[in-house]
């Protein structure tokens, strides 16, 4: 019996179809760290594939202290400081999330623990990144090194030499693009706006056919956008079609061409999936669309389809939203077509 869509139940694992990672987290969760050292050590250089794994593996090993287990065990173990960073970096970010007066002390803490991680690999791009997430805590700048002058003059002063040194590492680094993005979201003079000339500044130079998960960037910036009239009481119902003007279109086959048909399987972030099945749904161009959605599997990300649900707020309007696109899309590209005999 085939499988209808209202028994499609999504998946928020954060490995997705990684299986190697999955075991890891598994083992992280219960306080095991050899199965995390392992992983690493086989990921090497690979630094796309190391920046999204070390990334989840923090979020796993925030809430315990089988990081700190690790370094007691391999005190100078290069990927045993990244992760302290990245742990220490994660831990300060949720503290000023959550307005906690401990923000301060922990940014200092994973800013030392960066620059240890630093001087323990000097090619690893994943400390830079680290020191990028904590420029979304100095809103005011106060840092020199989070207000330099921009690569373009359409955008304002930033973290842009850490950027740089990321770069210079990894020059088409995921999340240290996302990190800046989300920066400039955050600034005062900052805003939808800049994300937006950041993302096109960004695209200015990525190669169309590179491959690179940049190319979904712009994807974000304008969903930021749309969620930002929304915000602001000025949505209407001409705010969704822009998913089907220039230069929207353009950037979404970007994405579709450049990125998703070139790219590893194992090394698509599930949240540039969601956000390029969204993109394409809601142009209209269900049948791409489906394609996406099939490469999603049940790895569903709660964004954007928070954005445009009927309530923002609640959880299971973006569920909602997103079963109601995936099987929209489904439905209209049809079942599979059985392969040559």
């Amino acid at each position: 019996m085939s499988t209808q869509p209202s028994e499609f139940r999504p998946s928020f694992h954060p490995a997705a179809h990684d299986a190697d990672l999955r075991k890891a987290v598994e083992e992280v969760r219960v306080g095991r760290w050899m199965p995390m050292r392992d992983l690493l050590a086989r990921t090497g250089t690979a630094w796309a594939l190391r920046t999204a794994r070390s990334q989840v593996l923090a979020a796993a090993a925030a809430r315990s202290h089988v990081v700190r287990t690790w370094l007691t065990e391999e005190p100078t173990n290069p990927d045993a400081l990244m992760m302290r960073a990245r742990v220490d970096v994660g831990r300060a970010l949720h503290a000023w999330q959550s307005g906690h007066e401990s923000a301060s002390g922990l940014a200092k803490r994973a800013r030392e623990s960066a620059h240890l991680a630093m001087r323990a690999a000097p090619p690893d791009p994943v400390p830079w990144v680290c020191l990028l997430a904590l420029a979304q805590l100095d809103l005011e700048q106060r840092r020199p090194e989070h207000h330099l002058r921009p690569p373009d003059r359409l955008l304002p002063p930033g973290p842009w030499g850490l950027l740089r040194e990321v770069q210079r590492r990894d020059p088409f680094n995921r999340e240290g693009h996302h990190r800046v993005l989300r920066t400039l979201l955050a600034q005062p003079l900052g805003g939808p706006a800049a994300a937006l000339h950041f993302a096109h500044w960004v695209k200015s130079w990525v190669p169309w056919q590179s491959g690179s998960a940049l190319l979904v960037l712009p994807l974000y910036a304008y969903a930021q956008h749309y969620r930002d009239k929304r915000e602001r009481g000025r949505y209407d119902a001409i705010g969704r079609a822009q998913w089907t003007r220039e230069p929207v279109t353009d950037d979404v086959q970007r994405a579709l061409k450049g990125w998703f048909d070139l790219s590893p399987p194992l090394e698509r972030s599930p949240l540039d999936l969601n956000y390029l099945a969204h993109a394409l749904w809601a142009g209209h161009r269900y049948a791409e669309a489906a394609g996406v959605f099939a490469a999603i599997g049940p790895y569903m990300a709660t964004q954007p389809w928070s954005f445009v649900a009927s309530d923002p707020g609640d959880p299971q309007a973006g569920i909602n939203e997103f079963l109601r696109a995936r099987g929209q899309c489904l439905a209209f590209a049809g079942p599979p077509r059985a392969g040559p005999a």
